[in-house]
């Protein structure tokens, strides 16, 4: 095993404990095409939301009053 190999296999994998939750055997049973997916974002999820009018917030804060 060369030193390029096992250095991005030990970053793939830290990326995967942390990001995904994966176990060492989730991680190494993946194929390079299933970990590319599950650290892929999705499209819909790729560009951020408007942020709430004035309004938006008014309401939601006159929803969520506690007394």
């Amino acid at each position: 095993m060369s030193a390029r190999f096992s250095d991005a296999a030990l970053e793939w994998g830290v990326h995967a404990a942390h990001i995904l939750g994966w176990r060492p055997a989730e991680f190494w049973s993946a194929t390079p095409a299933e970990l590319a997916m599950a650290l892929s974002v999705p499209q819909e999820l790729s560009h951020s939301p408007s942020p709430p009018s004035r309004e938006a917030i008014a309401r939601m804060m006159e929803r969520d009053k506690h007394d």
